[in-house]
Protein backbone atom coordinates (compact mmCIF):
# COMPACT_ATOMS: atom_id res chain seq x y z
CA UNK A 1 0.00 0.00 0.00
CA UNK A 2 1.46 3.13 -0.88
CA UNK A 3 -0.17 6.33 1.43
CA UNK A 4 1.34 10.12 0.90
CA UNK A 5 0.02 13.37 2.70
CA UNK A 6 0.04 16.50 1.18
CA UNK A 7 -0.07 20.10 3.42
CA UNK A 8 -3.47 22.21 2.34
CA UNK A 9 -3.14 25.59 1.27
CA UNK A 10 -2.34 28.48 3.47
CA UNK A 11 -6.09 29.47 4.24
CA UNK A 12 -7.14 26.43 5.56
CA UNK A 13 -4.19 25.22 7.31
CA UNK A 14 -5.72 26.30 11.19
CA UNK A 15 -8.90 23.25 9.68
CA UNK A 16 -7.07 20.93 7.56
CA UNK A 17 -3.79 18.38 8.94
CA UNK A 18 -3.37 16.93 5.54
CA UNK A 19 -4.80 15.71 2.22
CA UNK A 20 -3.93 12.12 1.82
CA UNK A 21 -3.67 9.06 -1.29
CA UNK A 22 -3.92 5.63 -0.05
CA UNK A 23 -3.40 3.21 -3.09
CA UNK A 24 -2.52 -0.22 -4.46
CA UNK A 25 -1.41 -1.78 -7.55
CA UNK A 26 -3.48 -5.10 -7.45
CA UNK A 27 -6.71 -6.30 -5.35
CA UNK A 28 -5.40 -6.83 -2.07
CA UNK A 29 -7.06 -8.33 1.56
CA UNK A 30 -6.26 -6.22 4.42
CA UNK A 31 -6.90 -7.16 8.01
CA UNK A 32 -6.96 -3.56 9.72
CA UNK A 33 -7.77 -1.88 13.20
CA UNK A 34 -8.81 1.29 13.18
CA UNK A 35 -8.05 3.62 17.02
CA UNK A 36 -9.00 6.85 18.63
CA UNK A 37 -7.62 9.35 16.39
CA UNK A 38 -8.47 12.35 17.43
CA UNK A 39 -9.11 13.43 13.65
CA UNK A 40 -12.43 13.48 11.41
CA UNK A 41 -11.80 12.33 7.75
CA UNK A 42 -13.21 12.57 4.05
CA UNK A 43 -12.46 9.58 2.07
CA UNK A 44 -13.24 9.98 -1.97
CA UNK A 45 -13.06 6.53 -3.85
CA UNK A 46 -11.60 7.25 -6.93
CA UNK A 47 -11.04 3.90 -8.18
CA UNK A 48 -12.73 2.17 -11.28
CA UNK A 49 -14.53 -0.49 -8.16
CA UNK A 50 -15.32 0.14 -4.44
CA UNK A 51 -13.73 -1.87 -2.05
CA UNK A 52 -15.30 -4.32 -0.34
CA UNK A 53 -15.46 -4.48 3.18
CA UNK A 54 -16.00 -7.03 5.65
CA UNK A 55 -17.63 -6.49 9.45
CA UNK A 56 -19.15 -9.00 11.62
CA UNK A 57 -18.83 -11.79 8.56
CA UNK A 58 -21.19 -9.47 6.30
CA UNK A 59 -19.45 -8.19 3.06
CA UNK A 60 -20.59 -4.77 1.86
CA UNK A 61 -19.27 -2.40 -0.58
CA UNK A 62 -18.11 1.07 0.66
CA UNK A 63 -19.41 4.47 0.03
CA UNK A 64 -17.83 6.06 -3.22
CA UNK A 65 -17.45 8.69 -0.23
CA UNK A 66 -16.62 8.03 3.18
CA UNK A 67 -16.91 10.27 6.19
CA UNK A 68 -14.93 8.75 9.20
CA UNK A 69 -16.33 10.49 12.23
CA UNK A 70 -14.62 10.47 15.60
CA UNK A 71 -13.85 7.06 16.32
CA UNK A 72 -13.61 6.19 20.21
CA UNK A 73 -14.57 2.41 20.41
CA UNK A 74 -11.94 0.31 18.40
CA UNK A 75 -13.09 -1.49 15.28
CA UNK A 76 -11.88 -4.18 13.18
CA UNK A 77 -12.73 -4.94 9.42
CA UNK A 78 -11.41 -6.27 6.40
CA UNK A 79 -10.77 -4.75 2.95
CA UNK A 80 -10.89 -6.38 -0.40
CA UNK A 81 -10.32 -4.71 -3.34
CA UNK A 82 -8.10 -2.07 -5.40
CA UNK A 83 -7.54 1.15 -3.60
CA UNK A 84 -7.43 4.80 -4.82
CA UNK A 85 -8.90 7.18 -2.27
CA UNK A 86 -8.12 10.57 -1.82
CA UNK A 87 -8.67 12.11 1.93
CA UNK A 88 -9.32 15.31 3.95
CA UNK A 89 -8.05 14.64 7.62
CA UNK A 90 -9.19 17.79 9.62
CA UNK A 91 -7.90 18.40 13.13
CA UNK A 92 -10.36 16.90 15.55
CA UNK A 93 -12.46 20.37 16.80
CA UNK A 94 -12.12 21.96 12.72
CA UNK A 95 -14.54 19.38 10.59
CA UNK A 96 -17.53 21.05 12.40
CA UNK A 97 -17.22 24.30 10.41
CA UNK A 98 -17.90 22.57 7.09
CA UNK A 99 -20.92 20.43 8.47
CA UNK A 100 -24.69 21.39 9.38
CA UNK A 101 -25.76 18.29 11.67
CA UNK A 102 -23.91 18.49 15.39
CA UNK A 103 -20.54 16.65 14.98
CA UNK A 104 -21.25 14.01 17.63
CA UNK A 105 -23.87 12.34 15.17
CA UNK A 106 -21.36 11.04 13.38
CA UNK A 107 -19.19 9.06 16.17
CA UNK A 108 -18.15 5.83 15.59
CA UNK A 109 -19.48 6.12 12.15
CA UNK A 110 -18.38 5.65 8.59
CA UNK A 111 -21.48 7.18 6.69
CA UNK A 112 -22.00 7.76 3.36
CA UNK A 113 -21.48 11.90 2.72
CA UNK A 114 -23.61 11.90 -0.54
CA UNK A 115 -26.90 11.57 2.37
CA UNK A 116 -24.72 14.18 4.55
CA UNK A 117 -23.71 16.68 2.39
CA UNK A 118 -25.90 16.41 -0.96
CA UNK A 119 -25.52 17.67 -4.06
CA UNK A 120 -22.51 19.59 -3.41
CA UNK A 121 -20.59 16.54 -2.74
CA UNK A 122 -22.24 14.73 -5.61
CA UNK A 123 -20.94 17.28 -8.02
CA UNK A 124 -17.37 17.22 -6.17
CA UNK A 125 -16.91 13.82 -6.70
CA UNK A 126 -17.58 13.82 -10.40
CA UNK A 127 -15.14 16.77 -11.06
CA UNK A 128 -12.59 14.72 -8.99
CA UNK A 129 -13.08 11.07 -10.89
CA UNK A 130 -12.87 13.46 -14.23
CA UNK A 131 -9.79 15.06 -13.17
CA UNK A 132 -6.26 14.19 -14.53
CA UNK A 133 -3.58 15.37 -12.05
CA UNK A 134 -3.71 15.19 -8.22
CA UNK A 135 -2.70 18.97 -8.04
CA UNK A 136 -5.82 19.56 -9.79
CA UNK A 137 -7.44 17.38 -7.49
CA UNK A 138 -6.10 19.12 -4.41
CA UNK A 139 -7.39 22.52 -6.24
CA UNK A 140 -10.73 21.24 -6.30
CA UNK A 141 -11.03 19.74 -2.74
CA UNK A 142 -9.96 23.11 -1.52
CA UNK A 143 -12.87 24.97 -3.28
CA UNK A 144 -15.00 23.01 -2.25
CA UNK A 145 -14.07 23.52 1.31
CA UNK A 146 -13.18 27.20 1.20
CA UNK A 147 -17.20 27.16 -0.32
CA UNK A 148 -18.17 25.15 2.61
CA UNK A 149 -16.65 27.65 5.32
CA UNK A 150 -18.53 30.35 3.46
CA UNK A 151 -21.43 28.91 3.97
CA UNK A 152 -21.68 27.78 7.41
CA UNK A 153 -19.95 30.82 8.46
CA UNK A 154 -18.86 28.96 11.66
CA UNK A 155 -15.32 30.65 11.74
CA UNK A 156 -15.52 33.08 15.20
CA UNK A 157 -15.27 30.29 17.58
CA UNK A 158 -11.82 28.82 15.40
CA UNK A 159 -9.09 31.45 17.55
CA UNK A 160 -10.80 30.11 20.89
CA UNK A 161 -10.98 26.92 20.46
CA UNK A 162 -7.52 26.38 18.91
CA UNK A 163 -6.26 28.42 21.90
CA UNK A 164 -8.38 25.69 24.46
CA UNK A 165 -7.46 22.92 22.41
CA UNK A 166 -3.62 23.83 23.12
CA UNK A 167 -4.34 24.15 26.61
CA UNK A 168 -5.73 20.65 27.16
CA UNK A 169 -2.63 19.01 25.29
CA UNK A 170 -0.31 20.53 27.44
CA UNK A 171 1.79 17.55 29.45
CA UNK A 172 1.16 19.15 32.80
CA UNK A 173 -2.44 19.14 32.17
CA UNK A 174 -4.74 16.73 34.79
CA UNK A 175 -7.89 17.38 33.66
CA UNK A 176 -9.00 20.54 35.68
CA UNK A 177 -11.12 22.00 33.64
CA UNK A 178 -11.99 24.90 35.86
CA UNK A 179 -9.09 26.35 35.37
CA UNK A 180 -8.85 26.14 30.96
CA UNK A 181 -12.33 27.62 31.22
CA UNK A 182 -11.67 30.38 33.85
CA UNK A 183 -8.02 31.51 31.96
CA UNK A 184 -10.29 31.80 29.04
CA UNK A 185 -12.46 33.50 30.84
CA UNK A 186 -15.73 30.92 30.39
CA UNK A 187 -17.38 28.73 32.59
CA UNK A 188 -16.50 25.16 33.07
CA UNK A 189 -20.44 24.68 31.99
CA UNK A 190 -20.04 26.45 28.81
CA UNK A 191 -16.61 25.28 27.79
CA UNK A 192 -18.25 21.54 28.02
CA UNK A 193 -21.13 22.73 25.95
CA UNK A 194 -18.78 24.94 23.00
CA UNK A 195 -16.00 21.51 23.17
CA UNK A 196 -18.62 19.14 22.13
CA UNK A 197 -20.16 21.24 19.76
CA UNK A 198 -17.18 21.57 17.65
CA UNK A 199 -15.09 18.10 17.97
CA UNK A 200 -18.03 16.17 19.51
CA UNK A 201 -15.96 15.28 22.18
CA UNK A 202 -16.13 16.28 25.91
CA UNK A 203 -12.87 18.16 26.99
CA UNK A 204 -11.80 14.84 29.14
CA UNK A 205 -12.20 12.44 26.37
CA UNK A 206 -10.25 14.66 24.09
CA UNK A 207 -7.53 14.76 26.29
CA UNK A 208 -7.61 10.93 26.80
CA UNK A 209 -7.44 10.51 23.26
CA UNK A 210 -5.11 12.68 22.47
CA UNK A 211 -2.83 11.03 24.86
CA UNK A 212 -3.64 7.58 23.49
CA UNK A 213 -2.33 8.96 20.35
CA UNK A 214 0.93 10.26 21.58
CA UNK A 215 1.33 6.89 23.85
CA UNK A 216 0.22 3.96 20.91
CA UNK A 217 3.42 5.53 19.16
CA UNK A 218 5.85 5.11 21.60
CA UNK A 219 4.54 1.76 22.22
CA UNK A 220 4.78 0.53 18.42
CA UNK A 221 8.50 2.34 18.48
CA UNK A 222 9.25 -0.08 21.19
CA UNK A 223 12.43 1.83 22.78
CA UNK A 224 10.72 2.49 25.79
CA UNK A 225 9.50 1.06 29.36
CA UNK A 226 5.37 1.39 29.87
CA UNK A 227 6.66 3.52 32.85
CA UNK A 228 8.70 5.78 30.34
CA UNK A 229 5.56 6.03 27.82
CA UNK A 230 3.34 7.06 31.04
CA UNK A 231 5.67 10.09 32.02
CA UNK A 232 6.25 11.40 28.64
CA UNK A 233 2.46 11.52 27.73
CA UNK A 234 1.09 12.72 30.99
CA UNK A 235 -0.46 9.88 32.69
CA UNK A 236 -0.27 9.87 36.22
CA UNK A 237 1.13 6.58 36.06
CA UNK A 238 1.78 3.42 34.90
CA UNK A 239 -1.33 1.77 35.94
CA UNK A 240 -3.62 4.57 34.58
CA UNK A 241 -1.77 4.62 31.09
CA UNK A 242 -2.49 1.16 30.78
CA UNK A 243 -6.18 1.51 31.80
CA UNK A 244 -6.68 3.46 29.02
CA UNK A 245 -4.81 2.10 26.54
CA UNK A 246 -6.84 -0.90 27.15
CA UNK A 247 -9.88 0.89 27.02
CA UNK A 248 -8.92 2.37 23.31
CA UNK A 249 -8.00 -0.70 21.98
CA UNK A 250 -9.02 -3.75 24.11
CA UNK A 251 -5.44 -4.93 24.02
CA UNK A 252 -2.73 -4.72 26.59
CA UNK A 253 0.08 -2.45 25.32
CA UNK A 254 3.02 -5.35 25.94
CA UNK A 255 0.95 -7.41 23.66
CA UNK A 256 -0.08 -4.30 21.24
CA UNK A 257 1.02 -5.25 16.99
CA UNK A 258 1.50 -2.04 15.13
CA UNK A 259 1.19 -3.91 12.15
CA UNK A 260 -2.41 -4.49 12.97
CA UNK A 261 -3.33 -1.16 12.19
CA UNK A 262 -2.77 1.54 8.97
CA UNK A 263 -3.21 4.17 11.19
CA UNK A 264 0.57 3.25 12.18
CA UNK A 265 1.54 3.68 8.74
CA UNK A 266 4.44 6.39 8.21
CA UNK A 267 3.54 8.43 5.40
CA UNK A 268 5.59 10.19 3.01
CA UNK A 269 5.16 13.65 3.25
CA UNK A 270 4.49 16.32 0.14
Amino acid sequence: MHYYEYQPGKLLRDYVQCYFTCETNEVVTIHDQVFASGSIEIMFNLGAESPQTIINSTRVTQPAVQLWGQTIQPLSFTTIGRHKMLGIRFFGHTAAYFFDEPIANFNDHVIDLKDVAGQAVRILYDQLQSSGSLVDRITLLEHYLLAQLARHGKSSKLKLMCSVVQALQRDDFFENINSVARDHGLSSRYLQKLFLAYSGLSPKLFVKIYRFRKSIEMVAGNDLSLTAIAYQCGYYDQSHFIKDFKYFTRIMPSHFCPESSTDLAVPLNY
